[in-house]
């Protein structure tokens, strides 16, 4: 079980939206204050754990981290460097059936892509021995019991929120006889759901999760890296505290659905009387509007094929968000902003989409890009006639210096920056009306051309030659458009992305299925870039400009047939 999966909130208590600033989420240049940093400090300040911070992220590898796991990663890795500590990547490898090396070696590579190194890499599995020796040391003290009752029945003798939970007839087995059996499920001696190992606590706890919990089961699964060595696997309430104390953990970090499970963490340790009892401290999972965090759901978006795959831009997997665009400084900032709370509350869209709006703004060269070209003729041009022209690769950062770009008599403009009938206050292209085109000259339409059936396939203009860099004489030219060559510039792909979902919490419709959004992604096979962006680099992020952010797909560009996927609109359209 992954501690960073979250569950449905248990209530809504407020969303963070998209007026919510960097001075108001506590970033003043300094790290953040929050409940558990203050929890660090005052065990510091005792010289408690000697003065040392150790955090862990222990992921399950049974899938590809999401946002969600982000806000932890940020969370475990960054306190551990503010305190001068270290921070351990721990696979909690546990149920074979569903983990693979894929899945682990995918979760290394986020994590670093994210910015972060751990101080050592380590796995539950390491720990199967000692675990084990932890189980006999329960049973000797008869704290722990072999029952042999069925799933079913044990399921019935739990009990309830209301009602207390009834002991199993084999509770009081001696640890002579529990020894027996342990050892025999461990050597294979007995069928998948025969036994299991249960701690002996009190069955009728107000707390369902101290009611003999099972601490293993068996499980006749190869392991990817114990291979058949072992016919038992621990259950994740037991392993974690030991792995925590195992390692020397002083702070283990994990989501809010896991303090109800923190006097088992802590009875655990307290019984074993190990050298190292962490802290268990929670905080708020992340819940984020459109999209869902469940891995089972995830998993179901994925093999169901309503996705390309775990990386496919509409999945809110660090891989996904990676092939969108988005940056690891973006992904950090947002961590930083919503912060750490004991408080559920839904974060908007928004939020995530300016933390990578702001960083791609300031970081991401400019290029002309045409979406839905329309060609457009400057008839009165030479055919043979072309003018070089000097673009800035950033207005603000004149250190990225400048491109060239070739102006010809045929070019490309965007299909929305024509109107035959124009909406109030349009200041684009109209029939006999004129417009400036980026870094040139003023143009007039003169003519329409259509097709059979009434499409406008290519406009005639003609253009002003003094307004070159100079503004026309006795009028006003309002509207500025893009374009780019038609003999220079490079047919591109282009993937325009909305949300995968029509509901801000899809995860509560009955079947999130139906709230899917048929057009969550739209292919454009025809659009145009200029010339420089031909053999742009995977992963290289640019602002087209007027249009959006947009970055270089690091599985399908090709040389020359370059495809951008857009990362986030130039404004936030969230609040139309």
């Amino acid at each position: 079980m992954d501690p960073f999966i979250p569950a449905q909130p248990r209530m809504q208590l407020g969303r963070v939206n998209k007026t919510m600033s960097k001075s108001e989420s506590g970033d003043t240049g300094t790290a953040p204050s929050n409940f558990i940093r203050t929890i660090i400090e005052k065990d510091i300040a005792a010289d408690k754990h000697q003065g040392r911070v150790l955090t862990r992220f222990p992921p399950e590898p049974n899938g590809y981290l999401h946002i969600g796991h982000a806000k932890s990663i940020c969370l475990n890795f960054g306190v551990a460097a503010d305190y001068n500590g270290l921070c351990n990547l721990r696979f909690d490898d546990t149920n074979p059936e569903k983990e693979s090396v894929e899945y682990m070696d995918a979760i290394k590579a986020d994590v670093e892509w994210l910015g972060f190194k751990w101080a050592e890499q380590r796995h539950a599995s390491d720990y199967f021995q000692q675990l084990y020796d932890y189980a006999v040391q329960l049973v000797q003290a008869g704290k722990a019991y072999v029952d042999s009752s069925s799933a079913e029945e044990m399921r019935e003798m739990r009990g309830s929120l209301t009602e207390p939970g009834v002991e199993s007839p084999y509770r009081n087995r001696s640890p002579e006889e529990n020894l027996r059996l342990l050892e025999g499920m461990k050597n294979g001696d007995f069928e998948e759901g025969e036994h299991v190992l249960r701690a002996k606590i009190d069955m009728a706890s107000g707390n369902i999760n101290m009611r003999d919990p099972t601490l293993y089961r068996i499980r006749k699964t190869h392991h990817f890296r114990t291979g058949d060595a072992w016919n038992i696997y621990p259950m994740y309430d037991y392993t974690h505290c030991l792995s925590d104390s195992i390692e020397g953990i002083t702070h283990s970090l994990c989501t809010l659905e896991f303090e109800d499970h923190r006097p088992l963490y802590d009875w655990v340790l307290d019984t074993l009387q190990t050298p190292c009892h962490p802290q268990q401290i929670e905080f708020a999972r992340l819940s984020l509007e459109y999209t869902v965090l469940s891995k089972r759901k995830l998993i179901q978006l994925v093999e169901q094929q309503f996705v390309s795959g775990w990386d496919d831009p509409r999945m809110p997997t660090i891989t996904g968000l990676r092939r969108r665009g988005y940056t690891p400084a973006a992904i950090r900032d947002f961590c930083d902003r919503i912060g750490i709370t004991k408080n559920d509350a839904w974060i908007e869209m928004a939020v995530l989409e300016t933390c990578v709006r702001d960083d791609l703004n300031a970081t991401s060269e400019r290029r002309l890009a045409v979406l839905d070209p329309i060609k457009l003729v400057v008839t009165d041009m030479a055919e043979s006639e072309t003018l070089n022209l000097d673009f800035s690769n950033h207005p603000q950062r004149p250190e990225l210096g400048t491109r060239q770009m070739l102006f010809s008599r045929e070019i490309y403009i965007d299909r929305d920056d024509f109107s035959e009938n124009p909406p109030p206050k349009y200041q684009r292209l109209i029939p006999g009306g004129e417009v400036r085109l980026r870094g040139c000259y003023v143009i007039k339409c003169e003519k329409v051309i259509k097709d059979d059936q009434g499409k406008v396939i290519e406009l005639h203009c003609s253009h002003d030659p003094a307004t070159l860099g100079k503004k026309p004489e006795g009028r006003k030219v309002k509207g500025v458009i893009h374009w780019v060559s038609a003999e220079h510039s490079v047919e591109a792909e282009v993937r325009l992305y909305e949300p995968l979902f029509t509901q801000p919490n899809p995860a509560a419709s009955e079947n999130f299925e139906e709230v899917i959004n048929p057009d969550s992604l739209q292919v454009l096979v025809n659009s145009r870039v200029e010339a420089s962006l031909a053999n742009s680099e995977p992963e290289a992020r640019y602002q087209f400009e007027r249009t959006g952010y947009f970055v270089v797909d690091r599985v399908d560009s090709k040389p020359g047939r370059p495809v951008f996927n857009r990362t986030v609109t130039l404004r936030d359209t969230w609040s139309k």
